[in-house]
């Protein structure tokens, strides 16, 4: 059963990531794009900060915690891989500005194409074999395929079908988060993530870099004077990483083979599952910090909101 699990695990990846993209292009208009003029300010910081800052930051994080083989390469691929939808859903849920960071994920999404081959280039060169050669337009053919393509379609459904765009979308959602769950069961029963191979001190460095990444954003915040909506959605757009292109490209540099002990590719495959826990539950923590110092949580007995409102879900 394990076995069937590691001969398709690279299909396992690639089908999170397309019910992924499918159900966040669902959500996408043209119009959500127009921020990009209206707020060029805002824009551009939480594009500078995802695709300059972030990756300079993880770089000095490995060469300060002198990291090396599978975490090395983990923390670089979390610098290459852009926000994900989850935290479109963290900034409406922490009353941040939701339309700047569908802006900011769909531009970084886009970008991806060419940014995450090249960040990942650069930052994991010296943590592979001498004989490595990165396979810049496999990954960049990947994307397309199973990130872009899929985005494209689901903005098609709700240009189409509106009405029914709401329930495609969150059906995708959810078949993306059940098909995780199916590979770290995988991953699990087949041996691969193993936390005392792994290491106390390894995980307490992933938890480092979830809390740096949550405090990036603050300084350029207060000193650019971004309103506080925005500074809530660029700091929830940096730290919530798209996982789901984490674990494709994982899946296609370290293929999986059963029988054999993939000691670089498990390690960087923990290493991204560790970090989509941690971010999820900083996540939690910043919109229950934000939603108070706004004063508005709900009183003793009143019930959460549990879905989106139509900014979101128009």
């Amino acid at each position: 059963m394990f076995d069937f699990y590691v001969q398709q695990e690279y299909w396992f990846a690639a089908t999170q990531l397309i019910l992924a993209m499918a159900g966040m292009g669902a959500t996408l208009t043209m119009r959500d794009f127009k921020d990009v003029m209206i707020e060029p300010k805002a824009v551009s910081v939480g594009l500078g900060i995802q695709l300059l800052v972030v990756p300079l930051t993880i770089l000095f994080l490995i060469k300060a915690l002198n990291l090396t083989g599978g975490v090395a390469v983990g923390f670089a691929l979390i610098a290459a891989i852009p926000g994900g939808t989850v935290s479109n859903i963290f900034t409406h849920f922490a009353k941040g500005n939701v339309a700047l960071s569908i802006s900011i994920t769909a531009i970084t999404t886009l970008a991806c194409l060419a940014t995450t081959p090249l960040i990942l280039d650069f930052l994991i060169a010296p943590y592979m074999p001498d004989n490595f050669v990165m396979p810049i337009a496999k990954i960049a053919l990947e994307i397309g395929l199973y990130l872009l393509l899929p985005l494209f379609v689901g903005m098609i459904i709700l240009k189409v079908f509106p009405r029914h765009a709401n329930i495609f979308s969150q059906w995708c959602i959810r078949g993306s988060l059940f098909v995780i769950v199916l590979i770290v069961i995988g991953s699990l029963g087949a041996g691969r993530l193993d936390l005392k191979a792994f290491g106390i001190i390894n995980i307490s460095y992933v938890f480092l870099l979830a809390l740096v990444l949550v405090m990036l954003t603050r300084p350029f915040g207060r000193l650019l004077s971004l309103s506080k909506p925005d500074s809530t959605a660029i700091e929830l757009e940096v730290s919530v990483r798209s996982i789901n292109l984490g674990l494709l490209i994982k899946a296609s540099l370290f293929p999986a083979i059963a029988g054999d002990n993939d000691v670089l590719g498990n390690m960087v495959l923990f290493t991204l599952l560790l970090y989509g826990g941690f971010q999820l539950t900083a996540g939690a923590i910043l919109i229950w910090w934000h939603r108070s110092k706004a004063g508005i949580l709900p009183e003793p007995g009143q019930e959460r909101p549990t879905v989106l409102d139509e900014e979101y879900n128009r």
